[in-house]
């Protein structure tokens, strides 16, 4: 993820990738919109709902993985991209696909293709995504992934883009919990993937999709490792 510049209290983060950058601006906007979230206790309450509406998508997921080896490659992905009529530049789809093949076997598995649909809806809110999800068939879906562009605004305190471990305590003690903070800290560690001590959008999904019991397992092993709240 991003370098760190300046002092420890208040760190300055450097997108490192322009995919990053993309992600930043666009959380910085929905940020400064507000979030109708107001704990973290009501988004766990969420969170059967939100797996639900996940599950459906794949539907999707089958559809577009037209050798039915389990994962979508870089071609197939864009034959996705194009049947929805998602415009995006080679680079911006290559960007996507790399950013979400995160085992980088050049392949996305389904946890990982609901995290690039979930990128898709931030960054492709306009005229054209709105065109491309009524072609997926799935009404719920937007409603599901506007909850998690929600949560992430709710967790993102001071709106620059990232969550740090302060404003994952912050966003957690206000549940009111004995144990918050001791949960908060297992939340953060979750979330933050490489370890740099901020968080940005695409690892907030993939801590997200754990959290409600979407993984890669095989459906007879789908939810025995869900995360407990």
């Amino acid at each position: 993820m991003g370098g760190v510049v300046g002092k420890a209290d208040s760190p300055i983060y450097t997108p490192e990738t322009k995919l990053e950058a993309k992600m930043v601006e666009a959380m910085r906007r929905r940020g400064a919109e507000g979030c109708s979230i107001k704990s973290f206790n009501s988004i766990i309450l969420k969170f059967p709902k939100i797996d639900e509406s996940l599950r459906k998508c794949k539907a999707i997921f089958e559809q577009f993985d037209e050798d039915s080896n389990g994962t979508i490659d870089q071609e197939e992905l864009r034959k996705c991209f194009c049947k929805l009529e998602i415009s995006f530049t080679e680079e911006e789809t290559n960007d996507l696909f790399e950013a979400c093949d995160i085992n980088e076997d050049m392949g996305m598995k389904f946890n990982e293709f609901i995290v690039l649909l979930c990128l898709v809806y931030l960054l492709k809110d306009d005229s054209a995504a709105v065109h491309a999800k009524s072609k997926m068939g799935m009404p719920n879906l937007e409603a599901t992934f506007e909850t998690l562009v929600d949560t992430f605004a709710f967790l993102d305190k001071n709106k620059d883009g990232y969550v740090s471990k302060n404003e994952m305590v912050q966003a957690i003690n206000e549940s009111g919990e004995r144990s918050s903070g001791r949960i908060a800290m297992k939340r953060f560690e979750e979330m933050d993937w490489d370890k740099n001590g901020m968080v940005n959008f695409k690892e907030f999904l993939f801590a997200f999709t754990r959290w409600v019991g979407i993984d890669d397992m095989e459906d007879s092993e789908e939810g025995e490792d869900k995360v407990r709240l």
